[in-house]
């Protein structure tokens, strides 16, 4: 399948310049069109009609995840990643120590091709067999009022009107409720978790979370089948309050179709917005 292929920039890095040998081997053998990094940022108008006919592929060196990161910032639809450390790992691959590929590079970076390109049956199935990771937030968006701060992922997060976030990794997604919603409920004594395979439609209920205040419904941001949900909350709750958006979280969704589900989704920019609103009314 045909792809605009966003690489990292990182060429100080080895790692940088094998995802610069993925993305022309992307070119020369699937007819891939290279998205520049650079120019993307300066002048995103020049991939206009690229990323409007032809579905994103991120590609990035290390868990800095710069293209990521550009391609969110940027608010565009990834359909397909390619963490570099991870692929190689699954490839049972190790990667020359050197800035300047060689003949051994070239030749990975076209398995790392097929990887990224593979037909929809054939990434199905890696990324069933693949590891899942779901990075910690490096950056976060700080909202105050009065007394209060409320911390907002600046990056790989996003959120629904009724204050739960969703992350994805693969065609995998974590669910949890926001530092906002957490802090509103107070201390949280008790997760009720939705049943394992239940298939759920975006903004369907997926189980609920009490305290002391109230009982929220946690609403699913994005479609799929539930195949986890966080057991540690059986015996530490208090996760949900002090570690929301990582040790805290509620489900572990096999996505249906997180492109489209993303659409109606906020930005972490967009729900600072409406999170400083909902913090002055309540305190009206």
């Amino acid at each position: 399948m045909k792809y605009a292929v966003l690489v990292c920039g990182g060429l100080d890095k080895p790692l940088g310049s094998l995802a610069r040998e993925v993305a022309l081997s992307a070119a020369e053998e699937a007819e891939c069109e290279i998205i520049c990094p650079v120019l993307l940022n300066n002048s995103p108008g020049r991939y206009e009609a690229a990323l409007k006919d032809l579905p994103l592929a991120v590609v990035d060196g290390c868990g800095t995840r710069c293209a990521t990161k550009l391609a969110t910032k940027l608010e565009l639809r990834i359909s397909r990643r390619l963490l570099l450390p991870e692929a190689l790992k699954r490839l049972g691959e190790t990667f020359e120590d050197s800035l300047r590929p060689g003949p051994l590079a070239r030749q990975l970076a076209r398995k790392l091709v097929l990887q990224l390109v593979a037909d929809e049956a054939e990434h199905e199935t890696a990324a069933e067999t693949a590891a899942v990771v779901f990075a910690e937030p490096a950056r976060f968006i700080k909202v105050t009022h009065d007394k209060f701060v409320f911390l907002i992922p600046a990056d790989g997060y996003l959120f629904n009107e009724n204050d739960c976030w969703v992350q994805a990794s693969g065609n995998r997604a974590r669910v949890g409720i926001s530092d906002f919603m957490q802090q509103s409920l107070t201390d949280i004594s008790f997760f009720d978790p939705p049943e394992i395979g239940r298939e759920v439609e975006q903004f369907d209920d997926l189980g609920s979370v009490e305290s002391a205040k109230a009982v929220f419904d946690l609403i699913s941001p994005v479609s799929g089948r539930v195949v986890a949900v966080n057991e540690a909350l059986a015996d530490t709750p208090e996760f949900i309050n002090e570690q929301p958006y990582t040790a805290g979280w509620l489900v572990e969704l096999e996505l249906a179709d997180f492109g489209a589900d993303a659409e109606l989704l906020l930005t972490p920019e967009a729900y600072a917005v409406k999170v400083k609103a909902k913090a002055e009314e309540a305190s009206t």
